[in-house]
This record gives C-alpha cells, sequence and structure tokens, in this order.
C-alpha cells in the first residue's frame, strides 16, 4: 500500500511505496530551525520506493550531512537526503495525507529538545480554536 501526501499549496504531490521504517519525531535544532515547528516527525523509505507526482521540489542544502527538499510555492518540507544515507530518504510525516498512518515510534535529538515539550500534557487543550473552547 503506498501511502500518499504533498505540500500544503498541493502544488507538490509524492507517493512513498515500500514499507516506512525509522518513524520519529526529531528535536534537532536544524528540524527546529528550517521548519519553525518545535519538532518534525519523519519517516524513512528507500529512495526507489519514493517519487514526486506533481511538481517539483526546490532543494537546500541544509548542512554538509544533507539536503532537504520543499515546495517552491508555499514552503512545506517534504524531504531530507542525508549525505552519510544514501539508502534511505526521510519524508516529513505530516505532510502525509493521513498523518496517522504513520505514527512515530521513538524521539531522536531529545538532548536538543526544547523544555516546554515536556510540559505539553500539562497545558489547557481546546479541540480547535481558543475562541471556541472558552
Amino acid at each position: 500500500m503506498a501511502l500518499t501526501g504533498g505540500c500544503f499549496c498541493g502544488h507538490l504531490r509524492y507517493e512513498a511505496s515500500g514499507t516506512p521504517f525509522d518513524e520519529s519525531l526529531c528535536h534537532c535544532a536544524m528540524c527546529r530551525g528550517t521548519t519553525g515547528a518545535p519538532a518534525v516527525a519523519w519517516f524513512t523509505v528507500r529512495p526507489r520506493d519514493f517519487k514526486f507526482t506533481e511538481g517539483k521540489p526546490t532543494k537546500f542544502e541544509s548542512s554538509e550531512d544533507g539536503v532537504r527538499s520543499f515546495c517552491p510555492q508555499c514552503g512545506t518540507h517534504i524531504l531530507f537526503q542525508s549525505t552519510k544515507r544514501a539508502g534511505e530518504v526521510d519524508v516529513s510525516t505530516c505532510s502525509l495525507d493521513d498523518p496517522d498512518a504513520c505514527p512515530p515510534k521513538d524521539q531522536t535529538y531529545t538532548a536538543s529538545r526544547v523544555r516546554w515539550m515536556d510540559d505539553l500534557p500539562s497545558l489547557t487543550s481546546f479541540p480547535r480554536t481558543r475562541a471556541e473552547g472558552r
């Protein structure tokens, strides 16, 4: 069964076939810096099992360790390709049409996790907006 997804604006669409592995929530400073999010969920597939079906991404060499691919129109990050792991490509889990289809199984770079992430369960939660929940 293939996993499908794309960017926020719809310019990029992709298909990931094969069995995903290394499903993870990454807390590294590089992921935080390139997305503006406190953490990024990724899953990994073999490069032969990933293809863009619509659009062409822009690539950015974020470090000597890898290249990130994102939508040139809306900026959604889709891929991370490590220069140290040629046989793997990391796909942004939340770019999936159904992110629940591939949940994280572990967390990486927890030593650099934003400290307030530990307090998330204690925060007041709203099913939608704050205004709707008050």
